[in-house]
């Protein structure tokens, strides 16, 4: 084991005490006990056990599991035996201009280390690291024991296509204790018949190549499934969740930009986050999905999407998070209703690319809130990095327009982040303000980005290194500025007593109109 530091300092407990040790830049501590270098001499100190001994040692960070063996016998042993596993170049005590040396470190720890007591094995393995994928299958194997329970292995992205995870290790029973597999940059080809990993509560493949029914085959008898997350998987094109994962309750599917179909029948999937390109969802039994996210990569509309398509997919959702690029048409009015959301969180343009039409009509988005009869919070981002509109100030003659009568029951939270001085969105707030009769409050923070209700200055907008504010861009300070001019002029009178206005515009550093931006 590398004595990466000066271990002559004196390590005292129940066993002995070693006062001297070589301080060679990677040597490895390889006596055994009964032939360990070194002066030595014994000294009085807590007389435990020596499983507590173990048990301390085990809980170290790996460096200090590592020193502390090269000086004490009793430590020594237990290294052998050493639960935790964690490689990186942090654990070595590697500079990235030492990375040449993180196989030899390696080899070198895993050669002291016995076949058996691994519980958490951890590679992070960065590109200059330019680890040999003969070593690393070398390691998996020797490290991937019966009851090993973690496995994180972290590759640099060239690797994604280069690198197939050797799933033999996981055969013969070295796979069914392991409760957690985080895999990053590889490919995962389980073969037919794979059956292992029983015990797999959660699972997280990114940049993963895999196909559909290579992930069935990994999954197929996961039953104790809780929790699964695919990011970045370009091979997965369909993506089917079996009914017989009873356990499996969150879903997370995210940028796979082949995927066309997302279909469960998973009885208690409850939490589903979408983001990508859209898809066909198919939830069948798994109406019970209570919270949603679902974003579109490039795609517009998606607001639009979800009022339309939704009610019938998802209808006994609780939490709706949109996330959208774009809205190129209004919300149109549908007759479904969501009749159990309660939190309702809309993202518009977040796209500096693609930001929010400029015909985009925000009084629309009442039609949305007519649609959910037991609302009780709205949160509202609209991002301003390239915000164009029709300005409440345009036409002073254009009188705010008001739709249909309709109440809001329920709702008692608000937030509109990144509030502006567009006349729709004046009046879709003056519209919630007339409708919401169980309003308690209200926040319009005029800055987007600026964290949700963070309205103090230190909070929201503090100084960065240079001095300069945050703020992207004088436009953003400028139209922040008429946004809250147009609190004052349209909306601070049509507050009700009893509604707790929070107002946001812009911060200390941005009231002077001559601050330094880029």
């Amino acid at each position: 084991m590398p004595c990466l530091v000066d271990t002559r300092s004196k390590i005292s407990h129940g066993d002995e005490l070693i006062t001297s040790v070589p301080d060679k830049k990677d040597s490895l501590c390889q006596q055994d006990d009964q032939s360990q270098g070194g002066d030595t001499s014994t000294s009085s100190g807590p007389d435990l056990p020596e499983d507590i001994w173990c048990l301390v040692h085990s809980l170290m960070p790996l460096c200090d599991s590592a020193h502390s063996a090269c000086v004490s016998r009793t430590f020594l042993r237990s290294w052998r035996c050493h639960p935790k596993l964690i490689f990186t170049e942090e654990t070595l005590g590697l500079k990235q201009t030492e990375a040449r040396d993180f196989t030899s470190r390696v080899n070198q720890i895993l050669k002291n280390h016995s076949d058996t007591g691994v519980k958490i094995l951890k590679f992070v393995i960065d590109d200059h690291n330019n680890v040999n994928t003969c070593h690393l299958n070398s390691w998996l194997q020797k490290a991937v024991t019966p009851g090993i329970e973690k496995i994180t292995l972290f590759l640099p992205w060239r690797s994604r296509e280069e690198y197939n995870f050797p799933c033999s290790i996981l055969l013969d029973g070295r796979g069914n204790s392991i409760w957690y597999l985080d895999l990053t940059n590889c490919a995962f080809r389980p073969m037919v018949g794979f059956d292992c990993l029983r015990s797999l509560t959660k699972l997280r493949l990114y940049g993963v190549c895999i196909t559909g029914d290579e992930l069935g085959r990994l999954i197929s008898n996961c039953f104790a499934l809780e929790e699964l997350q695919v990011w970045c998987c370009m091979e997965l094109i369909c993506l089917t969740i079996p009914f017989w994962l009873q356990r499996l309750s969150c879903l997370t599917v995210s940028e796979c930009d082949m995927l066309r179909v997302i279909e469960s029948t998973a009885p208690n999937l409850t939490t589903l986050d979408f983001f990508g390109e859209p898809v066909q969802l198919v939830l069948r039994e798994s109406s019970k999905v209570k919270d949603l996210k679902v974003g579109y990569s490039y795609k517009p509309n998606a607001v639009s999407y979800a009022i339309t398509k939704l009610p019938s997919i998802a209808p006994h959702l609780q939490t709706l998070a949109i996330y959208s690029s774009s809205e190129k048409v209004n919300t149109p009015m549908v007759a479904d209703k969501f009749l159990a959301i309660k939190h309702l969180n809309i993202h518009l343009g977040e796209d500096d690319d693609d930001a929010v039409t400029p015909t985009y009509d925000y009084l629309s988005l009442a039609s949305f809130l007519d649609a959910c009869p037991v609302l009780e919070s709205f949160t509202l981002s609209v991002d301003q990095s390239d915000m164009q509109h029709d300005s409440v100030f345009g036409d002073p003659s254009l009188a705010l327009r008001q739709i249909l009568p309709h109440k809001h029951e329920r709702l008692k939270k608000v937030q509109i982040i990144g509030f502006c001085s567009a006349k729709s969105m004046v009046e879709l707030t003056c519209d919630i303000l007339k409708n919401a009769t169980s309003l308690e409050s209200l926040t319009l923070d005029c800055i987007y980005g600026a964290g949700t209700g963070a309205i103090s200055d230190s909070v929201r907008c503090g100084p960065s290194r240079s001095g300069k504010c945050w703020i992207r861009s004088r436009a953003m300070i400028l139209e922040a500025h008429k946004a809250v001019g147009a609190i004052k002029r349209y909306i601070l009178e049509r507050v009700p007593p009893a509604v707790k206005l929070n107002v946001g515009g812009p911060c200390s550093r941005c009231q002077a109109m001559d601050v330094m931006l880029p």
